[in-house]
């Protein structure tokens, strides 16, 4: 079987192909010009997928060494994401699909990140948990199959990923917050300034609001960020990192004392955070879990985990219609309840 996927959720516009299972091609055009904003302009993101998505979706087609004509079934993000920056490439796809005869399935953006894993040689076991932390969600996931998936937590206010953006902005470092705050953190002293972690009553959502409050207070104390020095910068970097770090594999631990697993999965760009990473293996290892954490270019937003998951539906028997519609937001509803 070969799967088209496209992807343009945000400010990636990304097209792969799988055939059977192999990955043979998985093209990303990152829209850099937005770090001069400090951020996503939506408007400015639509635009840039339109120029560059038929030129992808003909260069993936040309590395995989087929035609359209060969592809079995085309698939595409519906959502969550940026509006028109979705319309995009969800319209494009149903295009291609309506104009090529070839069924269309229309993927949840959030399910892609869940079941990248499996574009690992080791992939999850069923049943795993997914950690899902990217710039827009943070959840907690009981994965029993790939159409039985149990929400267990999410976060109350910030994504994960949001939190470090902002505290990014906030030390001057620039966007994106994640790799920023990384590289300050390894230069700094994750033990000298011990900032909070919510414990809220739902043991396994998470809340990164009042972390990034308490950074901001910190900051304003010390004279404001003009006040301080690189070290600071890194020493603040450091210990947010840590304690972000902290209340995600906190509730991992609470989970893994309340269902019985076979695998830890962390997904979403968050995912590429080499703390995050260290202290889930560690974790696994305590527990006695496989852990599988997608490589670099399935971390963010990427097209290949659109292909792998409008594939497994497909053959889970899904089936779309071209009136499938674009939802920017995740409905709370979307996952079963445990």
């Amino acid at each position: 079987m070969i799967v088209l996927g496209i992807e343009s959720s945000c400010d990636e516009t990304s097209v792969a192909v799988i055939k059977d299972e192999e990955l043979t091609a998985n093209l990303i055009a990152s829209q850099d010009f937005h770090t001069k904003y400090g951020g996503v302009v939506p408007e400015l993101s639509s635009r840039a997928h339109l120029q560059i998505v038929n030129p992808l979706v003909k260069d993936a087609l040309k590395k995989s060494n087929i035609e359209l004509n060969d592809v079995d079934l085309i698939a595409a993000t519906a959502g969550p994401g940026l509006i028109g920056a979705l319309l995009v490439g969800l319209t494009y796809a149903k295009g291609l699909a309506f104009g090529s005869n070839k069924p269309f399935i229309g993927v949840n953006h959030i399910e892609g990140h869940i079941f990248s894993g499996f574009l690992m040689p080791q992939k999850p076991e069923f049943p795993f948990l997914s950690l899902v932390v990217s710039g827009g969600h943070t959840l907690l996931l009981l994965v029993k199959s790939f159409t039985e998936i149990y929400k267990l937590g999410s976060t109350v206010d910030d994504a994960a990923g949001e939190a470090f953006d902002k505290v990014a902005k906030l030390l001057g470092l620039g966007y994106p917050g994640g790799p920023k705050i990384q590289n300050a953190a390894s230069q700094g002293d994750g033990n000298k300034i011990d900032f909070p972690v919510s414990d809220l009553k739902q043991k396994l959502n998470f809340s990164f609001s009042g972390l990034k409050t308490a950074v901001l207070r910190y900051v304003q104390s010390q004279g404001g960020v003009a006040k301080l020095s690189e070290q600071d910068k890194n020493d603040i970097a450091a210990c947010f990192q840590s304690a972000a770090v902290k209340a995600l594999t906190r509730n991992v631990k609470r989970a893994l004392e309340l269902y019985d697993v076979k695998t830890i999965s962390v997904v979403g760009g968050v995912a590429a955070n080499a703390f995050l990473k260290s202290e889930i293996t560690k974790l696994a290892e305590k527990y006695k879990k496989n852990v599988v954490i997608p490589d670099l270019q399935f971390c963010g937003d990427n097209a290949a985990m659109i292909a792998f998951r409008g594939k497994s539906l497909y053959e889970s028997g899904v089936r779309d219609t071209l009136s499938c519609k674009p939802f920017p937001a995740l409905s709370e509803n979307h996952f079963l309840e445990i």
